[in-house]
């Protein structure tokens, strides 16, 4: 039985009646461009938008009015106060327009009833690529270059890195990042080791070898992170791990911020025991990411140490930020928030 006050019951009812049931959707976290490709996907949708610029949280989720389908971001916060007000207030869905959900209170969504969606994979070479582009940046240290050409300065002092070619490089985390990066880094001839709770056998079969997450630390020039953060890996690299490591190893993260203990690896860069650190994501970043902080006094002293280093390259979450992806991260977003809505399913791999 269709309960009656139910979404897909308005839906059908209204539409039995020959009225039009325009279904809503707010927005949260929403930038200019976020604005602009689910406009131009909700051609074939039509839904009605309501887009907020500031994060999800229990600052802002009394201004939920007869919205049926709220869209959030990484940085948007749904603990259990949010997601019960959600609920009285009548949404059914949470879309989450994103593949991690670490910020969400997956036993309250069940608790109240609301469904919940995400989009687990959306052109994972775009996040693959972004990793391997900061590992470039960092070694061969072209930011650099360029600033100094600019001003005239054609020496090579300062600049010197070296070949990916034979370099080991551990790759945590298999899934569809993990493996497009896999796939970017064999190609400059390096050696790959990996670690995933369930190994990729393709991987195996082009020479990828898995291995305990300590040997793969001890082991590597490099290390990639590509897993999503869990109670069990956050502060995955700490003190305890760090020390295992080669000395200069390289790390690169473009997956969560809470992977890293980031105390830890500012003691770690000035001990020169961390040679290079890529960084597209930081475990506070809710508070700087996504804006424009060029006016302001940072007070977060831990991303300003962090940036201070000369070899420690941070960009503000960005990986994911291709056409390619947008495009993809609308038209998943759209359909699952649809079939939510009118069937009370959808493709079984967004769900959570």
């Amino acid at each position: 039985m269709i309960d009656s006050n139910s979404v897909v019951f308005k839906y059908f009812y209204l539409k039995f009646h020959r009225k039009t049931y325009i279904m809503k959707i707010a927005f949260f976290s929403a930038k200019p461009y976020d604005k602009e490709f689910f406009k131009k996907e909700n051609e074939n949708f039509g839904f009605e938008f309501i887009f907020y610029e500031t994060h999800l949280g229990p600052h802002i989720v009394n201004a939920i009015e007869n919205e049926d389908a709220v869209c959030v971001f990484v940085n948007d916060r749904l603990n259990r106060e949010v997601i019960e007000v959600l609920a009285k207030k009548g949404v059914k869905v949470i879309a989450l327009r994103c593949a991690g959900f670490n910020n969400v209170d997956r036993e309250a969504v069940k608790e109240f009833g609301l469904k919940i969606c995400r989009v687990p994979a959306y052109s994972p070479e775009a996040v693959a690529e972004h990793a391997m582009a900061m590992l470039l940046t960092l070694n061969r240290k072209t930011h650099k270059a360029y600033n100094r050409v600019r001003e005239q300065n054609f020496a090579l002092n300062g600049l010197l890195g070296f070949n990916l070619y034979q370099k080991t490089i551990g790759v945590v985390g298999t899934g569809k990042i993990g493996k497009a990066f896999v796939k970017i880094a064999i190609g400059f001839g390096a050696k790959i080791i990996a670690y995933d709770l369930f190994p990729d056998k393709d991987l195996e079969a082009i020479g990828v070898e898995y291995m305990p997450l300590e040997s793969l630390f001890s082991q590597s020039d490099i290390v990639s992170l590509h897993c999503p953060l869990t109670p069990e890996n956050h502060y995955m690299i700490n003190n305890e791990f760090i020390a295992k490591m080669k000395n200069g190893v390289t790390i690169i993260n473009t997956s969560r911020g809470g992977l890293i203990n980031t105390n830890d690896a500012i003691i770690a860069l000035k001990e020169k025991k961390i040679g290079l650190l890529g960084l597209d994501v930081y475990e506070q970043e809710e508070k700087i990411f996504f804006k424009d902080l060029s006016a302001s006094i940072i007070e977060d002293d831990s991303i300003q140490r962090l940036m201070s280093f000369p070899n420690v390259l941070v960009t503000s979450h960005q990986a994911f930020f291709t056409k390619e992806a947008l495009e993809q991260i609308s038209q998943r977003t759209l359909q699952s928030i649809s079939d939510l809505l009118k069937t009370g399913t959808t493709d079984p791999e967004v769900l959570l």
